[in-house]
């Protein structure tokens, strides 16, 4: 089970209301948000291992350089993102936990956690050493679904307890796309939420339409470099032959990098705390109890 650590604990953050703090006044909504989506994770999948992904770089430079727009609009003043600051406070409580648990966290300087998911998922299915289980509400990562593995997505749109489970067939239902064509889909039609301009005109229909006829987005290419005009949709090959320079250059930002080098560490899923009086201590310190007692209770059982 691969965990999108910064996507599940900004969801905790804006479902438990900020009214729940440490004896001290300590915002804790994110980490008691985030204790209870693990334990119910734990608890209904009975994963064998477990890596929380962590983003050491929200912003990589290798995007931003390919697309100077990718996630352009998130910058803050000061050069960072744009996390609220009672959000800000929780991370270092959140590391701490998970550490205090012993849960692997996996972050690699200059990329993001989608890039650790992705070299981990696709190691998984080199390795053929079993499913892999994404957990996350990002759309981008429907490109890593995979039935050799199986890789599927369990998308925390709709919640943690109503997950939606997306392999290359629901991916493929979803959206008129072969299994694994997201990346190409998401490029053309674009991501606001990325700042992500997608083709002018190439809407989802028109999208699905060229990635189903092509393949990909170099079968596109392809076709237009060959003078081809049979499978484009009405007005579509011109929009194309225009956003050349961005299709060129945005897949670096789409697609997440498969091949980084992850550093050692142990995703064996704990049967108890790696330090159970640090658990202890923070759970004391920050009023978290309750989800650090049913984490517990997961993990034992």
């Amino acid at each position: 089970m691969l965990l999108d650590t910064p996507s599940l604990y900004f969801r905790a953050f804006f479902g438990v209301p900020e009214t729940v703090t440490a004896p001290d006044g300590t915002p804790v909504n994110a980490v008691r948000g985030l204790l209870d989506m693990i334990a119910v994770l734990v608890q209904t999948r009975s994963p064998e291992r477990l890596v929380c992904t962590m983003d050491a770089d929200w912003r990589p430079a290798f995007r931003v350089a390919a697309l100077p727009s990718y996630k352009a609009h998130r910058v803050a003043e000061d050069g960072g993102d744009q996390t609220p600051d009672p959000l800000e406070r929780q991370l270092p409580i959140i590391d701490a936990v998970l550490d205090a648990f012993g849960l692997a966290k996996v972050g690699v300087p200059g990329y993001e956690a989608d890039d650790v998911i992705g070299t981990l998922a696709t190691r998984a299915v080199a390795d053929s050493s079993g499913p892999v289980d994404i957990v996350t509400g990002d759309r981008d990562l429907f490109q890593l679904v995979d039935e050799r593995g199986p890789v599927q997505v369990l998308y925390t749109a709709r919640g943690i307890r109503n997950l939606q489970v997306m392999g290359e067939k629901e991916v493929a239902a979803k959206y008129g796309i072969p299994g694994r064509g997201y990346a190409d889909f998401a490029t053309l039609r674009g991501d606001p939420s990325d700042g992500l301009p997608g083709v002018p005109g190439v809407g989802d229909k028109t999208a699905a339409a060229l990635v189903s006829r092509f393949g990909s987005i170099q079968g596109i290419l392809a076709a237009i470099d060959a003078g081809r005009t049979d499978g484009f949709p009405a007005g579509s090959r011109l929009k194309l032959e225009a956003a050349r320079d961005y299709l060129a250059t945005a897949q670096t930002v789409v697609r997440v990098v498969t091949d980084i080098t992850i550093p050692e560490h142990d995703d064996r899923l704990p049967s108890a705390p790696r330090d159970p009086a640090a658990v202890v201590s923070l759970a004391d310190q920050y009023n978290l109890d309750g989800p650090t007692n049913r984490l517990l209770a997961a993990l034992a059982r």
